[in-house]
């Protein structure tokens, strides 16, 4: 009954988190699993208790009854990765993952880690602009974001070349990444995933 109970609450994750759209906000797998087991277990629920919330959980109307329609981007494909990035029309990652250039792009889940390039910020409003092989320079400060950005020929100014890396900037907020990082690690960061379109 374990084993059932867990598959149930992955099977509910996974529909949240798409319905939710993920974000910065949720908590781990793990974290989720153990607490909601034991919430239903400590209550002294049945099994008949267990049926009555699987069905209402499976009869709500929230939930798309339609299969996701997965589209293959072979543009995507790298000689060094031989990956297939595959992308599912308006979907969010979760979680958000940011990453240097070397890492792969898409839609981030916990199995398949990939670093969302669909970033919008939800404190200035604006679109995460990324750039690849590049760091911020250690003079940057918010009025330079501020008056600069989108315009790439301004933000030049103070942007390093390094190989491996990605630079990220809004208007309120910057960041410098090598390697995979979850976003939920950067709490001063108000990013989330923009929707991956076609």
């Amino acid at each position: 009954m374990a084993d059932d109970l867990d598959r149930l609450l992955d099977e509910v994750e996974r529909r949240l988190c798409h319905r939710r759209g993920g974000g910065g906000q949720e908590q781990p797998a793990a974290a989720k699993e153990g607490r909601s087991a034991k919430v239903l277990m400590s209550a002294g629920s049945s099994e008949e208790d267990l049926d009555d919330i699987i069905d209402e959980i499976c009869n709500d109307s929230s939930f798309t009854k339609t299969p996701l329609k997965l589209k293959s981007n072979s543009a995507s494909l790298t000689p060094e990765r031989n990956s297939v990035v595959v992308q599912a029309h308006g979907k969010r990652c979760c979680p958000v993952y940011l990453g240097g250039s070397l890492s792969p792009s898409g839609i981030g889940t916990n199995i398949s880690k990939r670093a969302c390039d669909r970033l919008r910020c939800t404190a200035c409003d604006f679109r995460v602009s990324l750039f690849n092989d590049y760091v911020w320079d250690q003079s940057c400060d918010y009025l330079f974001f501020r008056n600069n950005m989108p315009e790439l020929s301004k933000l030049r100014a103070k942007m390093i070349k390094k190989k491996g890396a990605r630079a990220y900037a809004c208007q309120c907020s910057w960041r410098s990444i090598d390697e995979l990082t979850d976003l939920q690690t950067e709490q001063q960061l108000r990013w989330v995933c923009g929707k991956h379109g076609e």
